[in-house]
Formats: structure tokens, sequence, C-alpha cells
């Protein structure tokens, strides 16, 4: 792996960090003792989607059921 001090870092940034996301990554060194590594941040974890399917069943008034029920809790009121 690359290693590169300080000033160089600070005068070729742009160039390395490019380098590092093409999967190049690299050390920064302060009088030749390695401080940082810098590398690619991966992206987000996929989001399982779909995972169940098939599996439940959503009943057809989901978005509507015990609406009643749900703003008499929030304004008060008989059920």
């Amino acid at each position: 792996m690359k290693t590169v001090n300080i000033h160089e870092a600070k005068t070729h940034l742009s160039r390395l960090i490019e380098q590092a996301v093409q999967g190049e990554p690299f050390i920064i060194a302060r009088a030749g003792k390695p401080l940082v590594k810098v590398t690619l941040v991966e992206g987000e974890p996929r989001k399982r989607t779909g995972f169940l399917a098939g599996q439940i069943d959503v009943p057809v008034d989901f978005d509507t059921m015990a609406e009643d029920e749900i703003r008499a809790l929030f304004e008060g009121g008989a059920t």
C-alpha cells in the first residue's frame, strides 16, 4: 500500500482521493510514522425488502383500519 507524507497528501489530495475511489487506498504518514489510512467508504447496506413476500397477508383496508378508534385516542371521546 502506498504511503505518502502529509505535505505530499496536501499537495496531491484530489489525485490521491481519486485513486482511493478506484480501489487504491493509501496511508498518510508524519516523519515516516503512519497516521491514517484512506480508503473508499462503502455505500449504505442494502435494504432487505420483500423477505416476507408470500408469508403474510395485508388486509385491503390496512391504511384505514381502526381509524375511528385511533382518532378517538388522540382527540378524546367515545370509540
